[in-house]
């Protein structure tokens, strides 16, 4: 019989000097651990230059997999999910745990990440989808289920709702071993703003030996929701005094359908009012230019049952939050490349949502090439932008009136940079200290992974002023 740990170990391959490649290793015994997710490393973090764990931000699987006998997903954006394809290749057979949500919209997630990085065949996309539909153990919030048995340790994981994005969770690890009963950990993944749209607030678990946290914005505090909604509804009347393009890059799950869902409410209370002299807001085109967005979309819309009262009233009222009449979708490149032009030629308003977030790839790097020198047109960030990304050094030099280089052409920075942080899906640092403090019982120790080094220390801090022991964790550490 394998001998269990008398505490569990923990070895991270990913997200702990940055923000992306998301996966932690959680070791009970010699022979046996687990996943918690699996995702590709992005800007920065994929030369290197960030992050570490092996072969620095490597897509491939570098690791030992003999002894994890399954891979828990906190949700499917991609730099918590896209190492799957890698982590199957490797060898890995075992099950993929993750909410109802998540299993409808991880093969779409997984699909694309296929075609745009690995392979366009046909084939052998349906062949892994398939294998990877066979392996997912769609799981209910708040009900505990068993993992691959470990003999006295009975270890079981239950999901909790996260609110960061549909189906996201952070997880609920119960197990006994060689020192104590019934411990547990709790990885966190990537916890909501409280009151965001569309989806419930996360709640605090009730008691946790360990909390593995993440720290995106650990050293910052959002713009409450009527604040944030009042700063978009500025930005929006200031931007399209002069008729040009006002472009969001959005992931194409998630923030998306956020923006959607604020746009929707904002044109319905001021439906018949002007914009200005020749525009009304019921006349304002808002165009989702991303067919795996437009795909979310519909998956959103068809888990209406997983929407929060507040978006469930919407419906009830003859409202529809993601499919309004002003809102337009662009299917195929040759209509996309067609109102790149357009927009950029006559300067129509118009508010065009495209991926990807980071403006790391997609079609919103076309847009980007054609609107970023002309005044006119706005850029408005609603999310992070990692370190080294394209969208990051938009951030940085657009202000400046700098440059930046794209697909090997220098583009000079005309448009206007704009950044809208409260729009963040994920919690600030008030909300990360909410979500321990919460607890009727309080972790012994927290591991902050998933941020930049300032938010890590900041977040240190703040938990240490409330006497939590907390720990930064590093790569490959037990």
């Amino acid at each position: 019989m394998e001998t269990l740990f008398a505490t569990p170990q923990f070895i991270h391959h990913g997200a702990v000097n940055g923000v992306t490649g998301s996966c932690h290793e959680y070791r009970l015994a010699n022979n046996y651990g687990v996943l918690i997710d699996c995702g590709l490393f992005q800007g920065a973090e994929s030369s290197g230059a960030a992050d570490g764990a092996g072969s620095a931000g490597s897509p491939q699987i570098n690791f030992a997999l003999q002894h994890i006998k399954a891979l828990i997903v906190t949700h499917v954006h991609i730099d918590h999910v896209g190492r799957i394809p890698y982590l199957l290749a490797a060898g890995f057979n075992g099950p993929i745990f993750c909410t109802i949500a998540s299993a409808t919209l991880l093969p779409l997630v997984l699909e694309d990440a296929l075609k745009i990085g690995v392979t366009k065949d046909a084939k052998l996309i349906a062949a892994f989808l398939a294998k990877v539909l066979r392996l997912l153990v769609p799981c209910e919030f708040n009900c505990w289920t068993a993992l691959p048995a470990l003999g006295d340790a009975a270890p079981t994981l239950r999901f909790q709702p996260a609110g960061h994005i549909l189906g996201s969770a952070y997880v609920e690890l119960r197990h006994n071993t060689l020192a104590k009963q019934h411990y547990k950990t709790v990885f966190s993944g990537d916890l909501g703003a409280p009151y965001a749209p569309l989806l419930p607030s996360p709640k605090s678990p009730y008691a946790a030996d360990t909390v593995v946290i993440e720290s995106t914005y650990g050293d910052r505090l959002h713009d409450n929701r009527k604040e944030r909604i009042k700063r978009l509804e500025q930005v929006l009347l200031h931007a399209l005094q002069d008729n040009g393009t006002v472009l969001f890059p959005a992931f194409s799950i998630g923030r998306t359908q956020e923006l959607l869902y604020e746009l929707e409410a904002l044109v319905h209370r001021l439906r018949g009012q002007a914009i200005h002299q020749g525009l009304r807001w019921d006349e304002l085109q808002i165009i989702v230019d991303s067919p795996l967005a437009a795909k979310f979309t519909q998956a959103y819309d068809a888990l209406k049952s997983r929407w929060d009262k507040e978006a469930k009233q919407r419906v009830q009222q003859g409202r529809h939050p993601l499919s309004f009449a002003q809102l337009h979708t662009v299917d195929s490149h040759a209509q996309h490349l067609a109102l790149v032009h357009y927009l950029a030629s006559t300067r129509q308003p118009a508010i065009v949502i495209a991926a990807s977030g980071m403006c790391e790839g997609g079609r919103v790097v076309n847009y980007l090439s054609a609107l970023l020198p002309d005044p006119a047109h706005q850029v408005v960030f609603v999310g992070y932008q990692a370190r080294g990304t394209l969208g990051a050094k938009i951030q940085h030099y657009g202000p400046k009136g700098g440059y930046v280089d794209i697909d090997g052409s220098r583009i000079h920075i005309g448009a206007e940079i704009i950044t809208l942080s409260g729009y963040s899906a994920h919690a600030d640092q008030q909300g990360l200290l909410r979500f321990v403090l919460g607890m009727r019982k309080r972790p012994q120790q927290v591991r902050i992974v998933h941020g930049d080094n300032e938010a890590k220390q900041a977040l240190q801090q703040a938990f240490k002023q409330h006497g939590v022991n907390v720990v930064i964790a590093s790569d490959d550490a037990l």
